[in-house]
């Protein structure tokens, strides 16, 4: 799974509200079809690796893949059942902030039937609502 190696705090502030419209990052870049985010939301790094593992089980080795989102946020967690205080609780998971219009896969050197429900499966694995789109 996805996160990073290192950071300057280990701990961070919790999202409250995200942006809306994503300004860059929301065209086909790399490839030829792309999975395009309709709603800002949080993508953890274990929905991106399900996404990808879906997308490259779905074309069997053909084509390219490219992941534009990196999950950089961390959320802490505390432990159940327990009492209030103690400081901030243990790094649960790490998240991407996602705003709406951004492409997180790319896909090219596939049919485009192909990619089409590659992505689509790919899009049921995360937590926000998922559009196909192309070059």
């Amino acid at each position: 799974m996805l996160q990073p190696k290192k950071q300057k705090y280990r701990k961070q502030f919790k999202p409250r509200k995200l942006p809306h419209v994503a300004h860059r990052g929301n065209e086909v870049s790399f490839g030829d079809f792309g999975l395009q985010i309709v709603e800002p939301g949080l993508i953890s790094s274990r929905q991106i690796e399900a996404a990808r593992r879906a997308i490259v089980h779905f074309i069997k080795r053909g084509g390219r893949v490219w992941i534009r989102v990196f999950p950089d946020l961390p959320l802490t967690k505390k432990p159940p059942e327990t009492r209030m205080g103690g400081g901030k609780g243990d790094i649960d998971q790490y998240v991407a902030k996602t705003k709406a219009g951004r492409v997180i896969f790319e896909m090219s050197g596939v049919e485009e039937d192909i990619a089409k429900e590659a992505l689509r499966l790919a899009g049921h694995k995360l937590s926000v609502k998922s559009i196909f789109v192309k070059r």
